[in-house]
């Protein structure tokens, strides 16, 4: 077991959970962070046993985004917080939207700027009603480097992605899931129990497949729908457990 000393893992019934572990400081974000989350999202990429992966966090907030204390007198160049955080950050998103297993954010609280862009990454978000969320890049006079411009617009849309971002408005919820961000929300008590109610709904079925969809839905983001279609049928992947599951219809 590896000692971490700002994130929390704990694995069970095929499902790992990385929690965030800051609460003092709204699990801000800090390079520390930000190495311990991927040596714990590429040990659990490399663990066959894990189906679904959680990632959450500790307190009031899944992250209130950015420690910019953390940067001490570093010069923000160009409205970007610097390759410090950049590059591990660039890299951990890129883990949580390829690895084998399905990666849930569950968002418990405030969720702002590049927490929004990790949670983003991830293949499924759930939050809290009561949560906040909110893309505040223009309030700090940043600009997203960690993929939210990319695939913000994916999620709900152009002119909704201009707007949060324009307004660096906060929303809970509720409006994550109206605007296709989230794909489920749940009052902060019950929060739990719902992600725990869409993991059980999906690890019964074929990680083939979901390896699968992973990649199809991620070049069908990238590339549009000709050629989406034309590497949906042209793509041939590895399947050991088709035979199993169609027997008793056949």
């Amino acid at each position: 077991m590896t000692d971490y000393t700002e994130i929390h893992v704990t694995t069970a019934d095929r499902v790992a959970t990385v929690t965030m572990d800051r609460p003092e400081a709204l699990n801000a974000i800090t390079p520390t962070m930000l190495a311990e989350l991927n040596h714990a999202f590429d040990a659990i990429a490399a663990d066959e046993a894990v189906v679904v992966a959680v990632l959450t966090g500790r307190g009031r907030a899944f992250s209130a985004g950015v420690d910019l204390k953390a940067l001490g007198e570093r010069e923000l160049a160009h409205g970007k917080v610097g390759d410090i955080l950049d590059v591990p950050a660039r890299r951990l998103t890129g883990r949580l939207s390829t690895m084998r297993a399905i990666v849930i954010a569950k968002v418990n609280g405030y969720c702002f700027t590049g927490a929004l862009e990790l949670a983003m990454a991830c293949d499924l978000m759930v939050v809290a009603d009561e949560a906040k969320l909110g893309d505040t890049h223009a309030k700090f006079g940043l600009r997203p480097t960690w993929g939210l411009s990319q695939r913000l617009p994916g999620l709900v849309g152009l002119a909704r992605a201009r707007e949060l971002s324009y307004t660096a408005r906060m929303f809970g919820g509720q409006e994550a899931v109206a605007y296709g961000l989230a794909a489920r929300s749940a009052p902060g008590a019950e929060l739990d129990d719902a992600v725990a109610a869409l993991i059980a709904e999906i690890q019964p079925n074929s990680v083939n497949s979901f390896v699968a969809y992973k990649e199809m839905y991620r070049v069908a983001q990238e590339r549009g729908i000709d050629a989406g279609l034309a590497f949906e049928y042209g793509t041939d992947y590895p399947f050991n457990d088709t035979d199993e599951r169609v027997a008793d219809f056949r």
